[in-house]
């Protein structure tokens, strides 16, 4: 890693270099946090978890062959070096910065409260038809995950793909600032995270810090179809430009064919030409990874015909409308995260199954003081859609359940006879699995990531 000797790395954290003068220009292989993946000349953080303190394996990895640790503890007498910080945390964020830094490499920052990894997933399979992409891999989009994305950069790399999810005011500051993004997207204002931005608008100004450290003269790229994005105006005097289904955006889309879980055709109309694509993942919010991946696309000078590409070639990734032929049941497996706004999308996508659907939902988290209304609202929305069997798992999913029988009971004319059932634990379905679902039946499943619901798919698959 250019421009990482131990020199460099203790001034751009503000910490104290100890050991052998004659090390401090050596450079690090590598940057980890996890003593696995130690190799020769690694620089080891002893990051401080709620489980695990990494001061613990300093010993063991400089065995392992790193060259350096960065530790908030004074470690004495040693035969190796290391660097003395007040804070690993800090260090992480303020050593990735420095990286950044010194890359000669365009930036792609995602955000927005639905579809970040998705959307994120879709613009990296089109810039990969023409550049060498660094992709945020898994959910590594926060305050520990993304500096640890931006040291996988390499020379080879000439974009880097990074999504960037926050919980609360000042992260995406903070996110930004190691990031330096040259084209910031956006992908929507919806109301994950509600419990700590307190409404849309909190939402809005949390994700849009984006744009405090990006490029001067980089480009900004957002949702023309939502509300909040647009009417919104950037403070550092970036126009916005638009994707999203109304024609006014200049990046837009017509003659979108719904071909069920086969996926979507579409004809995707640029500033100065049009195409048709189609798009294998199933959903109509894919039309809009496809427009956002199309734009940004554009920004780097790309052409219809390698966008065409890179829209067609994108493929679902485990837990995230990943559809699964099994033996018994087909699997959408969509359990990686969730909100109402996806809710809703994914019950959407399941009603294109041409056999007998089922839903299987869990709790939604983060959501604030409208939590219980919003669990009801998705029951309302499963309801109406027409699905034959309702799961719902959980405390808050009681909601949902309750949501939907209440608009079985009360709607005029009465939506598709559901049924509906709801159990507090995973283990309570798996008593009756066999009971609720019936063979070849298409099989939603999802619910916020703490739920685990990733078991439910492995058991489906079995």
């Amino acid at each position: 890693m250019k421009h990482m000797s131990l020199q460099e790395i203790a001034s751009a954290c503000g910490g104290t270099y100890r050991g052998e003068a004659s090390l401090a220009a050596r450079e690090v292989s590598n940057v980890v946090i996890d003593s696995r993946k130690v190799i020769k000349d690694s620089l080891f953080i002893a990051i401080r978890g709620s489980r695990v303190d990494g001061h613990s394996f300093i010993p063991q990895v400089m065995k392992n062959g790193a060259l350096c640790a960065v530790s908030e503890q004074d470690l004495g007498r040693t035969d190796s070096p290391y660097i003395r910080v007040d804070s690993c945390e800090q260090a992480l964020k303020d050593i990735a910065e420095h990286y950044r830094r010194s890359l000669d490499i365009k930036v792609v920052g995602i955000s927005g409260s639905v579809g970040k990894t998705s959307t994120k997933e879709m613009i990296s399979s089109v810039l990969s038809q023409h550049y060498s992409v660094l992709k945020t891999e898994g959910n590594f989009n926060n305050e520990i995950g993304l500096p640890l994305t931006v040291f996988n950069i390499r020379e080879e790399h000439e974009v880097a793909v990074l999504e960037m999810g926050i919980s609360d005011f000042g992260e995406m500051t903070r996110l930004a600032k190691i990031a330096r993004p040259d084209i910031c997207v956006i992908t929507n204002i919806g109301v994950a995270h509600m419990e700590t931005l307190g409404s849309r608008d909190g939402i809005l100004k949390a994700k849009t810090e984006m744009f405090r450290y990006m490029n001067p003269e980089g480009v900004i790229i957002l949702n023309g179809d939502d509300d909040k994005l647009r009417n919104f105006t950037p403070e550092n005097g970036i126009a916005p430009v638009y994707f999203g289904l109304d024609s006014a955006c200049p990046y837009h889309a017509e003659q979108i064919r719904n071909r069920g879980l086969k996926g979507t055709d579409a004809q995707f109309l640029t500033p100065r030409s049009s195409f048709c694509a189609h798009i294998s993942i199933p959903g109509g919010h894919m039309v809009y990874n496809a427009l956002a991946g199309i734009a940004v696309g554009y920004a780097l000078g790309m052409t219809d015909k390698e966008i065409s590409r890179g829209i067609e070639k994108n493929a679902p990734i485990a837990g995230r409308n990943h559809l699964i032929e099994g033996e018994h049941y087909t699997i959408i497996d969509d359990c990686y995260n969730a909100n109402p706004a996806s809710m809703k999308s994914s019950l959407d996508v399941l009603t294109c199954a041409d056999t007998r659907t089922a839903a299987i939902l869990g709790d939604m988290f983060e959501l604030g003081s409208r939590e219980k209304e919003m669990h009801y609202e998705v029951g309302v929305h499963a309801a109406k859609a027409g699905i034959n069997v309702l799961i719902c798992i959980g405390a808050l999913s009681s909601e949902i359940a309750r949501g939907a029988r209440e608009t079985i009971d009360t709607c005029s004319p009465v939506p598709k006879e559901m049924e509906i059932r709801h159990y507090d634990s995973k283990a309570g379905f798996f008593s009756e699995m066999s009971d609720v679902l019936q063979e070849k039946d298409t099989v939603l499943v999802k619910a916020s990531h703490g739920m685990e619901f990733a078991e439910i798919v492995e058991q489906l698959k079995k």
